[in-house]
């Protein structure tokens, strides 16, 4: 199952996928993109086996009726792999979900958090089994606020908002796997960023007002520095089927400040690594979601 699989990075991967036969679930905010994205798919790969479903990870309840459907198609622990990749830029001014969180915390981190830990016991407890979490390299820029969690205090698009939510999904992605560590899992908890990857998101939908400046040094890196949205889902790629992947491994491209490149192991920022802050960010999450991961909650 792959989130935001309808285009960029995330309809790359599904293309991939879908070549080596996997059987995918390709939800969208709309049926009708989930569609477009299915349609454009099987131009390719004729034979795709793909699902279309309607999800919004801004919204709470969506999440919570998505996760329902999909455990009623496919009951018992029937997936082998979640990739979290959804997600938006720079939204240019603080908006509020309909649960009252600010959109960018809610859909790039406390939406995946809810929706892995509501598909959580459906994954199958065998190796290969991984959840995959797509963060950002502006996560090295990030940090927790928890008294600013929602932007109420101050609010900056891209390097306070974006670079917390991104920064968020990699502390995420590390706790994780010490938790399924400690309860003997063989699931993988792996990270994954695309580099500097030419896709919608930088100029499209919620992020299309991106600041001067960053419009500005966008222009200036792009000859040189950036890849198109298929090369900058080798390293999700590599985080879901790789099998030199390790438990809580990180990859990124290879390149100058890992803008570009095929994959390699990526810089993880200290914070990434607090174990305190980790568990409070966790603890949080569960209370601003509602959701818990249960017994994976009481192995910290």
């Amino acid at each position: 199952m792959i989130t935001g699989a309808n285009s960029g990075i995330g309809w790359e991967a599904a293309l991939e996928l879908a070549r080596q036969g996997a059987e995918i679930i390709l939800p969208a905010r709309t049926e009708a993109k989930a569609n477009d994205a299915i349609a454009r798919i099987r131009a390719q790969v004729p034979n795709a086996k793909l699902i279309p479903e309607i999800l919004d990870l801004a919204d709470l309840n969506s999440v919570h009726a998505f996760a329902k459907r999909v455990a009623e198609m496919f009951p018992g622990q029937s997936l082998d792999l979640l990739i979290n990749n959804a997600g938006v830029m720079a939204v240019p001014t603080r908006e509020l979900t309909v649960d009252g969180y600010e959109r960018q915390f809610a859909t790039n981190y406390l939406g995946p958090f809810a929706l892995t830990a509501l598909l959580f016991w459906s994954i199958k407890p065998q190796p290969g089994s991984r959840i995959v979490t797509v963060s950002s390299g502006v996560s090295n820029q990030g940090k927790i606020e928890f008294d600013n969690l929602q932007s109420q205090r101050r609010y900056s698009p891209m390097w306070q908002a974006y670079a917390q939510s991104k920064l968020a999904d990699l502390v995420f992605q590390q706790e994780l796997q010490r938790r399924l560590t400690a309860m003997g899992s063989p699931i993988l908890s792996t990270g994954a960023h695309p580099g500097y990857a030419i896709t919608n998101l930088q100029t499209t939908g919620p992020g299309e007002n991106v600041p001067f400046l960053m419009r500005f040094g966008m222009m200036i890196l792009k000859p040189l520095a950036s890849q198109d949205a298929a090369h900058g889902a080798l390293p999700t790629l590599y985080a879901a089927t790789a099998p030199e992947a390790t438990p809580g491994g990180y990859y990124g491209p290879s390149g100058f400040q890992e803008l570009k490149g095929y994959p390699v192991p990526a810089k993880i920022t200290a914070a990434a690594k607090d174990v305190a802050l980790a568990q409070r960010l966790w603890a949080e999450s569960e209370r601003l979601t509602g959701v818990s991961f249960g017994a994976l909650s009481d192995a910290a």
